[in-house]
């Protein structure tokens, strides 16, 4: 027995039925016909596959409400078929020029195919080289052809999905008979809401000439198939961009009057024709997030209903995850419900206000209050935010802690005051809506209304959390001081998960039969138990796999890992200046053709404004992250095959330039977390706590992984060569430093003072 109830109703809990099973209501009153409430019920739980009947008191008499959906026999590949796809003399061997079989590809292969046949949890670390994008498309494709089960295809960066959608995908499903298809899902706001485009244009008026870049986007937006901002001929900025883009809270679906031709409606129905779906870490979670709190596993929620879920880049899962379930207020998102609401520009007025003011039969002096509870909600906004400010340094953050009269002054009772301001413009808003007239119910306006007053609901509870942070154990509470593009200082009022390990289980590891997690950055030392603790895999581990495919590359050959061992300490005054002139150093013997990586801007800016003079003498050219668009950099940077690429973040991760464009890699220090950061120092206490040592089981495991992709950048081809120099003398000196050096493949090696590593890099690489 599931639930008991009264007289008059019971509650339905179905979260504990699987596919397959039956939903049974008792009627003692022996009249069986369902009332709308059951069938709610039988339609939502139905979604899953449940079924639903109704029995009488005695159980001697049904009413089948609903039919459960049994199972599927499925289909088992055949691991050695599938890998002699990629043997020699095998269908996809024969479409790829100089192809040649790696057996560590033809073992992935064949574990792919098992986890998908037995219903586990594959976790395989796949080298620089083993070619795991083939290794897990001919499966994923294999399977959706032969089950009739949507495969979805995960990834972390958008080079990724561009080769897969590009390069891969078109040949692996050439050798198919069957044709099958695969779609790229981007998030909604890569693509161009049209309702948006034309309410920029009426906006600007007679002020959009015809080169104004609305007008740009207005014509490209006649001719484009997709909508897709990549495919725009030129990069609009993205103050304008906001302007345009698909928006989910402003998203009138089926009442919009471009539906038809809406590119977001587009890409769902694509998608719900594909047998493969490829998206990112980010989209994914949100599908997830959806389906768990009732949209089901059989039904569309973000995405069309898939079986299989294959993560690559799966190293970056949890950052992917922590980030989807943090929630955030800014100035800008507050202003953002604001002016969507009502604003003024060049005497005129406009907004959703004005919308429903239009609409016949709704009373006026209903509306007349808005304009004066918006300026009091912009008010409060901005007293919160320079409250705030007074608090957080500039550079700085605050993680909220433990109650103080400064911690209340400044942020909880302002706080408390602008969640007071949103949810008197929400109650205005919802009297608006509850007046408008029956026949005027399905205007876009009021649609728009709906959702506006759904988002300040939203921004309202996130603030109402703050007031309890000393009592939530389970959230890192912390504010980051901010800087828009044109330097204004702001702060981000943040609310981060601290553990995102039971969401994992609860909505990936549990409800799906199998999945496939593949990166070449999973293990420490050999071991994947940090990545397992991270993502919550340790508590499914008895459905779970982990393995290891090394590289076929011939490291040992072709690559030099160097350490400088007279580097001064990360934490010397000296350090900046010795990383100015090593990095000089190091650069001139390699001719250029470099990577420079640093863990922070400044230190960053620091080196490339004394190198770069330096190595315009030299005809090197030296770009600087942040001077342009990345895949712009990138391009540049590959283009110019003696340049100079100085970067951080990102780029540690996601650069392919192979051959003689990049024969060296500078790591200047070792890529530990900042140890202020809120968050990282949240997770630090509760290790500690649980009394492990935050250091041995989170602090060095990060940079670990963040250390071997920024290893992985050198050797991307099996005949390129070049040096992973560290300048960062902790490889050397502490003890720690042997985790970092066992965790890449086995290379030649140059542990040395400077002037002698310089003399062995010149030595190994070979140039004049």
């Amino acid at each position: 027995v599931g639930a008991r109830g009264d007289r008059s109703s019971v509650p339905a809990i179905a979260g504990f039925l699987d596919r397959g099973d039956v939903l049974i209501h008792n009627h003692p009153s022996g009249f069986l016909a369902p009332s709308d409430a059951d069938l709610a019920i039988a339609s939502r739980v139905g979604e899953n596959g449940v079924g639903s009947y109704i029995v009488d008191g005695d159980v001697e008499n049904v009413y089948v409400v609903a039919e459960p959906v049994r199972a599927r026999a499925l289909v088992a590949l055949d691991p050695d078929e599938l890998a002699g796809v990629l043997d020699t003399g095998g269908k996809l061997a024969s479409r790829l020029s100089g192809y040649e079989p790696r057996q560590s590809q033809l073992a992935l292969v064949r574990a792919i195919a098992d986890a998908m046949n037995g219903g586990w949890v594959l976790a395989a670390e796949a080298g620089t080289g083993v070619g795991k994008s083939f290794a897990y498309l001919i499966p994923a494709f294999a399977w959706a052809a032969r089950n009739k089960e949507r495969v979805l295809v995960s990834t972390a960066t958008i080079n990724l999905q561009r080769q897969l959608m590009d390069k891969d995908i078109p040949v692996v499903a050439s050798i198919f008979r069957k044709k099958l298809k695969a779609v790229l899902v981007k998030g909604r706001g890569n693509y161009l809401c049209r309702t948006r485009l034309q309410d920029a244009l009426d906006e600007e008026g007679l002020f959009a000439g015809d080169d104004h870049p609305l007008r740009q986007i207005a014509a490209w937006a006649d001719s484009s198939a997709s909508g897709d901002r990549a495919d725009l001929s030129f990069w609009p900025d993205e103050a304008l961009w906001s302007r345009v883009r698909s928006e989910a809270d402003e998203c009138l679906n089926m009442r919009c009057p471009y539906r038809e031709s809406c590119f977001v409606l587009k890409v769902k129905r694509d998608a719900a024709d594909a047998d493969v779906i490829v998206a990112n870490h980010h989209i994914l979670f949100s599908d997830l997030a959806a389906r768990s709190a009732g949209a089901g596993y059989e039904s569309t929620a973000v995405l069309p209903p898939y079986g299989t879920i294959i993560f690559d880049e799966a190293h970056a899962i949890e950052s992917s995850a922590t980030s989807f379930f943090s929630e955030e207020v800014t100035r800008f998102s507050v202003l953002r419900q604001s002016s969507r609401l009502y604003r003024e520009r060049r005497g005129r007025k406009f907004g959703i206000i004005v919308k429903l003011q239009n609409l016949k039969g709704l009373p006026p002096e209903i509306l007349k209050r808005f304009p004066d509870a918006a300026d009091a909600l912009r008010e409060a906004m901005e007293a919160a935010d320079s409250a705030a400010l007074a608090l957080v340094g500039p550079g700085m953050n605050l993680r909220l802690q433990e109650r103080s009269a400064g911690i209340d002054a400044g942020v909880i009772a302002p706080l408390g005051v602008l969640e007071r301001a949103i949810l008197a413009v929400a109650e205005l808003l919802k009297d608006a809506i509850a007046e408008v007239p029956e026949e005027a119910e399905e205007d876009q306006s009021v649609r728009e209304a709906e959702l506006a007053l759904a988002r300040l609901s939203s921004l309202a509870r996130i603030c109402a959390r703050f007031k309890g942070f000393d009592e939530d154990p389970a959230s890192v509470y912390w504010l980051d001081r901010r800087k828009t593009s044109q330097g204004e200082a702001f702060v981000q009022f943040c609310i981060t998960p601290l553990d995102i390990s039971e969401m994992m289980n609860e909505a990936v590891f549990g409800p799906f039969r199998s999945i496939v997690c593949t990166s070449a950055t999973l293990s420490v030392g050999g071991s994947f138990e940090f990545w397992k603790r991270q993502v919550g895999l340790s508590d499914a581990e008895s459905r779970a796999e982990c393995l290891a495919f090394p590289s076929p590359f011939p490291f040992d050959r072709n690559a030099m890992l160097g350490a400088a061992s007279d580097a001064p300490s990360p934490d010397s005054p000296a350090w900046q200046l010795w990383i100015n002139d090593a990095v000089y150093r190091l650069i001139e013997a390699s001719g250029g053709r470099a990577l420079v990586l640093f863990t922070s801007y400044t230190a960053l800016r620091a080196a490339w404004e004394s190198v770069k003079p330096r190595l315009d003498s030299l005809g090197i050219s030296a770009f600087r992250q942040g001077d342009d668009e990345r895949s712009r950099l990138l391009d540049s940077f590959k283009t110019d095959v003696a340049s100079v690429l100085f970067a951080t973040d990102s780029f540690w991760e996601g650069v392919d330039a192979p051959g003689e464009t990049l024969e060296l890699v500078i790591i200047t220090k070792l890529p530990f977390r900042v140890p202020t950061d809120p968050v990282q120092k949240a997770r630090a206490e509760a290790v500690e706590r649980r009394g492990g040592n935050s250091f041995m089981d989170l602090s060095l495991p990060e940079a670990v992984i963040r250390f071997k992709q920024g290893f992985g950048r050198l050797i991307r081809h099996s005949d390129d060569r070049g040096a992973v120099v560290v300048l960062d003398v902790r490889l050397l000196a502490k003890r720690y430093g042997t985790v970092f050096v066992s965790s890449l493949p086995e290379t030649r090696t140059s542990f040395k003072p400077l002037d002698e590593l310089v003399m062995d890099l010149h030595a190994f690489i070979g140039r004049p």
